[in-house]
């Protein structure tokens, strides 16, 4: 009995002699080989297939739990499969001590010892909110994908990962653009077809590790997925600057330059956004171009500030005999009882809005009139190329100008100006260009120009129409008549001061007034970020990085299992 105890006691006192081995035991092990296949799918969501080879150091603890991280809360639990070595497993919310949003894979009888190897293959069958409008063109939807990463603590050795993004069904090869690769990774991914015919990205780094965070991505046409799905970006993917980094920042000392950079950003980026009507539904990319629009729809197409397209609208009635200035400052219009034929829509209700006295009352019918025009043209670009509509579009505006500029002479000049007026205003330098075409020569008044400028005639000088063809043999006997004439500047600048007065007089605030017509046409999406915050949907994580502040080093505290 005593040499029992003096036994027990023996074993108690080598127990507590080293008790990083009886009490202090942790995860230990290596991934060896990790394939992951991400899916975008046609529906708009995202399914995830992870395929994990696992080696158990011998003094690592038994793997009883793998943490999968998530790119957000938007999955679907019951989609979710596990299985280890071929064998299901369970999958547990409750279990999860990762950061953020993740489950549990529940290994339980499964569990890999230590100095033992397994397979663990996790299923997610459906994410929502992955997909965002990509940054360089608004016609592309963008994905961005992290796999899950470890506790540096926890993994050893290198690890061969592949990742392999399947993009929507239809996509042609021209059209889909791979993000930049993470580092060790080749520059480009290997381009391929699956099973199902859809087009493939893949990435591979026999000498990655699971401790990194990498960042994969790709974009496509928005029109392969519902438009509802594809989301504006966020702040901080506005910032260029990850939320982790942000944290950080923040946490030794920047937050007082932080909350003023955020601030200035905000209302930066907030401006341009009142700004940005048209929705974004009429940039996703289809098939062909839209022949036949008007000037006007073309403006709304290329996004052109509404103080220049209502200008158009109003140059266009003068045009056409609809109505007529009374007075520049402020701006008054005088309708004709009887209106000409072929009116189009915008511009009845154009003039609608002018026999309103109130200021108020005919500002609001202009908003109104905008989010109709905006919605019209939204209707004939179903199923046409934003893209190459606008490119079209853009190609009249500049043949209309080398008309005008290839002119021979000052009538000529005057003429194609007349004509082409509409397409000529598309252009974003119109007011410079304007200016420059008539910087010198005399300009042959249009007939409707008194309609536009009631002062113009008491400025204006006689001169003898110059013919443009050849004269008859004999001639006719009858003199020449005689058209207005106004300095080439002083024509310019009368163009350029319609815009400017109808902006100031009529639209008011042009920021504010826009803003009332975007929350129709493209009101702000709800937010559809990650808790991570990783910009265009992210990846989860196994762990969080905390702030030591000490050199603003990361290091990541999560349960690394």
């Amino acid at each position: 009995m005593t040499k029992r105890i003096l036994n027990l006691i023996l074993l108690t006192a080598l127990i507590f002699a080293f008790p990083g081995t009886a009490f202090a035991q942790d995860y230990y092990f290596q991934v060896e080989k990790s394939v992951v296949h991400v899916l975008l799918n046609e529906d708009g969501s995202v399914s995830l297939d992870y395929t994990m080879d696992f080696n158990n150091d011998p003094s690592g603890h038994a793997i009883e739990y793998v943490d999968v991280g998530l790119p957000n809360y938007s999955y679907d639990l019951s989609s979710i499969q596990a299985d280890v070595n071929g064998q299901s497993v369970s999958v547990s919310t409750s279990d999860y001590e990762g950061d953020g949003s993740g489950v549990a894979v529940v290994l339980g009888s499964r569990a890999i010892r230590p100095g033992q190897k397994g397979t663990v293959h996790i299923w997610v069958g459906s994410i929502e909110k992955m997909f965002f409008i990509e940054d360089t063109d608004a016609s592309y939807a963008s994905v961005e994908f992290s796999p899950f990463w470890f506790g540096s603590k926890y993994v050893f050795g290198d690890t061969d990962m592949t990742v392999i993004f399947h993009l929507p069904p239809g996509v042609q090869p021209d059209e889909p653009r791979w993000h930049k690769s993470p580092s060790g990774f080749p520059e480009e991914p290997v381009a391929g077809h699956d099973g199902d015919g859809r087009i493939t990205y893949t990435w591979q780094n026999p000498n990655a590790n699971s401790h990194t965070q990498y960042k994969f991505g790709a974009s496509f046409p928005a029109s392969y997925v519902p438009v509802e799905v594809v989301a504006a970006p966020t702040i901080s993917d506005r910032t260029g600057i990850n939320q982790d980094d942000l944290i950080g920042f923040m946490c030794c000392g920047g937050f007082g330059i932080f909350i003023v950079l955020i601030g200035y950003l905000g209302v930066v980026s907030e401006r341009k956004r009142k700004l940005k009507y048209l929705p974004p539904k009429i940039r996703i990319e289809g098939h062909g171009i839209k022949r036949g629009l008007t000037a006007v729809e073309a403006a709304i197409l290329m996004e052109q500030p509404v103080d220049k397209v209502l200008t158009m609208i109003l140059f266009s009635v003068i045009k056409k005999g609809a109505a007529s200035v009374v007075t520049s400052d402020p701006l008054k219009l005088k309708v004709e009882d009887t209106l000409p034929e072929g009116l189009q829509t915008y511009e009845n209700d154009f003039l609608e809005a002018f026999k309103l006295t109130k200021e108020r009352d005919r500002q609001t019918r202009l908003q109104n009139l905008m989010v109709e025009l905006i919605r019209s043209v939204g209707k004939k670009m179903k199923g046409f190329s934003h893209k190459e509509t606008v490119a079209y579009y853009q190609k009249i505006m500049e043949r209309a100008w080398q008309q005008v500029e290839a002119a021979d002479t000052p009538e000529v000049k005057s003429q194609k100006f007349d004509e082409h007026m509409g397409w000529t205003m598309l252009d974003k330098d119109f007011n410079g260009r304007t200016q420059e075409v008539f910087r010198t020569g005399p300009v042959f008044v249009p007939v409707w120009w008194g309609r536009y400028d009631p002062g113009w005639s008491r400025r204006a000088v006689s001169t003898p129409k110059v013919s443009t063809s050849q004269p008859s043999v004999g001639g006719s006997g009858r003199s020449t008549p005689s058209v207005p004439v106004l300095p080439g500047g002083e024509f310019a600048a009368s163009v350029v001061t319609g815009v400017q007065n109808f902006s100031n007089k009529v639209v008011g605030n042009v920021s504010d007034f826009t803003s009332k017509i975007t929350n129709k046409t493209n009101p702000v999406p709800k937010s559809t970020s990650s808790g991570g915050g990783w910009k265009s949907g992210g990846g989860g994580s196994s762990c969080a990085c905390a702030c030591a502040c000490a050199g603003c080093a990361c290091a990541c505290a999560g349960g690394g299992r």
